[in-house]
């Protein structure tokens, strides 16, 4: 069926633009991860909703179709703290693998996920890689007291092949907003994710709210869940 009766409401400038019901959002999402629309859909997609800027109702069907198709860590014995890593660190030190670190000595379970998006960043899995800890490579159960870090690949292939995307337009989609907010895990859970622009704070309030996620949200530190000291 495609996508172009859905680019046409979302790609008609920030005055003529509509949002979309959860229930389209996840249609349109559901597409794009499945790689059933085109690389030129998919570079439209990108582009109208960087411009038009995502509501907490499409936010939440982006999610609800990710959520349907990621391969999921089974559950922890314990509620798993999940901490999304896609900006990493240009200039400041990187501090998510040192959160990670803390979280686990206390006895918690924790996953880290992401992938390189950029190429001049030191991102916290090469952090945790020099520290040791090596790279998951198919979902699997967390102990508790644990560190592990997985590649996005390894969640979903589309999804990956969508945050790729930033590599030829040069800008972040919808993509890179459904991965700070999804929880990979089977079982409870607690998502750690920020927000870099004020603007931000809001929608992804809502988004937590309206799909009932435990989550902690706070101000980051170049993108990165760290809060920002």
């Amino acid at each position: 069926m495609g996508i172009s009766q859905y680019i046409k409401e979302i790609g008609r400038g920030p005055r003529g633009s509509k949002p979309l019901t959860r229930e389209q959002a996840a249609d349109l999402f559901g597409q794009v991860l499945d790689g059933t629309a085109s690389d030129l859909e998919i570079g439209a997609f990108c582009l109208a909703m960087r411009i038009k800027g995502e509501t907490p109702e499409e936010m939440c069907g982006f999610l609800d179709a990710t959520h349907s198709r990621m391969a999921l860590l089974p559950a922890s014995d314990r509620p798993l703290i999940v901490l999304p890593s896609y900006n990493g660190a240009r200039k400041l030190p990187v501090l998510t693998p040192l959160l990670a670190l803390l979280l686990a000595r206390e006895g918690l379970p924790v996953l880290l996920h992401g992938m390189r998006t950029e190429a001049r960043r030191t991102l916290a899995s090469d952090v945790l890689l020099a520290l040791g800890v090596p790279a998951l490579t198919a979902p699997e159960k967390i102990a508790n007291g644990r560190v592990a870090h997985i590649e996005t690949q390894h969640l979903h292939a589309g999804l990956a092949r969508l945050l790729k995307v930033r590599e030829v337009v040069g800008l972040r989609n919808a993509g890179h907003s459904a991965v700070k907010l999804m929880n990979p895990c089977a079982g409870a859970a607690v998502v750690v994710t920020s927000y870099t622009h004020p603007e931000y704070y809001e929608m992804l309030q809502a988004t937590f709210g309206a799909l009932h996620m435990t989550a902690l949200l706070s101000r980051g530190l170049e993108g990165e869940v760290a809060a920002d000291p």
